[in-house]
């Protein structure tokens, strides 16, 4: 498992159905070691905290093998890496493969996988086309966010250490999953629920599904 690029970008003002819409989807690749620090890489920033950035969202993450999926997929489009506004283009890592909690070392630094991205309407702004959003969420090609556990420098370049795996196996296509797919898999939602890596937000949210779920039961 390898870090390919590493991309950063402050936000920018871009116009979009005619008004000015804060964005800092446009990353672009830099050369060189990177401070990684709790919530952001130096030289980066989230326009929206509400929902984007924070503890659990600090380093977003996208697998460089989607992009021969999108390349078919939009042939008229450059597809340089940092499109989707990754920090972490990566070889080796899966949405499939990795649990929420899992830790991993880059280069000087330390995290943990917390969850899938969820698209914004920004990246629809990125690619020109507003069924971008659609098409993403379902390629199930989300990639996914680190939570920062020791700061550290990282480069393009720099291997991608497993060090430890959640021993409660809920895959980041485990929670694509359950909130776009398969919205009634109770036994994957309880599972989800003992993940102690996973984000409060999430945690509310699945709390919410399954309290539905018992209440559609007791009134079949």
């Amino acid at each position: 498992m390898k870090l390919i690029s590493l991309n950063v970008s402050l936000p920018r003002i871009v116009e979009w159905h005619g008004e000015p819409v804060t964005t800092g989807i446009f990353k672009e690749p830099v050369n060189g070691p990177v401070m990684l620090r709790r919530l952001n890489l130096d030289g980066d920033r989230q326009a929206d905290l509400t929902v984007h950035g924070g503890k659990s969202k600090a380093v977003y993450v996208y697998p460089s093998e989607h992009y021969e999926f999108w390349r078919k997929e939009l042939l008229e489009m450059d597809l340089p890496y940092g499109m989707f506004g990754e920090n972490f283009t990566t070889e080796g890592l899966f949405e499939d493969a990795v649990n929420v909690g899992d830790r991993f070392r880059i280069g000087e630094a330390e995290l943990m996988a917390t969850e899938p991205r969820l698209p914004c309407y920004k990246l629809g702004i990125k690619f020109g086309r507003a069924d971008m959003l659609k098409r993403f969420l379902q390629s199930r090609r989300t990639g996914f966010y680190y939570a920062v556990l020791k700061e550290g420098m990282v480069k393009a370049g720099d291997e991608i250490e497993l060090l430890s795996r959640d021993a409660n196996k809920v895959s980041i296509a485990d929670v694509t999953r359950l909130y776009a797919f398969e919205k009634d898999d109770l036994a994957t939602f309880q599972r989800a629920l003992n993940t102690e890596a996973l984000p409060e937000s999430w945690r509310e949210f699945f709390q919410h599904r399954i309290e539905k779920m018992k209440q559609s039961e007791s009134f079949d």
